[in-house]
């Protein structure tokens, strides 16, 4: 049984940082991509970034390239999103997701393992 838990959500201001988790365990981490995506209130999940196993590729949805920053560490297990520059925009429940294969994907439908998500409210 593949877990995926997310940590690191809260309240933060315009303008600020946030640093989320996402501790993965159940299959051999390494082998696969990495994603997180957003769900709005009354909006449908969308793409944030994504990296591949051994981290040599990542892309970005484009509302956060330049402010957020996918990483991992294939020892800990742990994918991380570095987000920095909030906007109230980006207020959203956070999902990481472990794909079916080892590039990270934008698409939802390659991903088959996901976390139960952490909420990020940015105040303006």
């Amino acid at each position: 049984q593949v877990q995926l838990v997310e940590s690191g959500g809260g309240l933060v201001q315009a303008g600020g940082s946030l640093r989320l988790s996402c501790a993965a365990s159940g299959r051999t981490f390494s082998r696969y991509g990495m994603g997180w995506f957003r769900q709005a209130p009354g909006k449908e999940r969308e793409f944030v970034a994504a990296i591949s196993s051994n981290s040599g590729s990542t892309r970005y949805a484009d509302p956060v390239k330049g402010r957020f920053t996918i990483s991992r560490d294939n020892v800990k297990n742990t994918v991380y999103l570095q987000m920095n520059s909030l906007k109230p925009e980006d207020t959203a429940v956070y999902y990481c997701a472990g794909a079916t294969a080892a590039w990270g994907s934008s698409y939802q439908e390659q991903y088959r393992y996901w976390g139960q998500g952490t909420q990020v409210t940015v105040s303006s």
